[in-house]
This record gives C-alpha cells, sequence and structure tokens, in this order.
C-alpha cells in the first residue's frame, strides 16, 4: 500500500460549489475511484488550499490513473470540480503529489 498526500488551491469564490458537489459526488465516480485501487480518500480545506489523503492499493498506479482518466463519469465530474481549482504546478497540473516526512502506525 502507497499512502499519497496531494494539494491544490481552491477559488475562494467557488468554496461552497466545491463543497456542495462532494456532498453528493456524481453517480459512478466514487465507484470508480474504488475500481482503481484508491480507499480510504479524504479530501480537507486549510484556507484556500485543498489536500487529499489516499491509500493506494494496486499494482499500477499510472494505468490506474489513465483508467479513471477514461471513465466518462470521472470526465464530467472533472468539467464540474477544475473550475474550482487553481493547481500549484505547471500549467495542465492538477492535484500535486507532496512528500511524505512522517507516518506512524
Amino acid at each position: 500500500m502507497q499512502r499519497y498526500g496531494q494539494i491544490i488551491k481552491i477559488k475562494k469564490e467557488k468554496e461552497a460549489e466545491y463543497k456542495a458537489l462532494h456532498k453528493k459526488p456524481s453517480k459512478g465516480v466514487c465507484e470508480m475511484i474504488k475500481q482503481c485501487n484508491i480507499q480510504n480518500y479524504s479530501i480537507y480545506l486549510f484556507g484556500e488550499f485543498l489536500f487529499a489523503y489516499f491509500e493506494y492499493v494496486g499494482k499500477d498506479f499510472k494505468a490506474d490513473m489513465q483508467k479513471m482518466a477514461n471513465d466518462s463519469n470521472t470526465q464530467q465530474w472533472w468539467k464540474l470540480t477544475d473550475p474550482c481549482q487553481i493547481s500549484l504546478g505547471k500549467a495542465g497540473e492538477k492535484w500535486l503529489d507532496m512528500e511524505e516526512v512522517f507516518h506512524l502506525d
């Protein structure tokens, strides 16, 4: 199992919309996340930043992320959520991976 922490910025004027979207995710989105071997997935809001944590239990992260990106339900979901976010990376990048510096089981 591999733990991931990711970060992205939220547009302040889109915060309420983003929260509302996540109270009732679009059909099939959560199921696809699970099919792509992601578990224990959470998103936290701190000021103008969103922090995501999840655990990947598959064998090929890149292939699973491509599977998710190819899913039509996920694509529609991202059309709703992407306008709420501001990447902290280069153009075209979304969530950025963070370095884990400590973990205690």
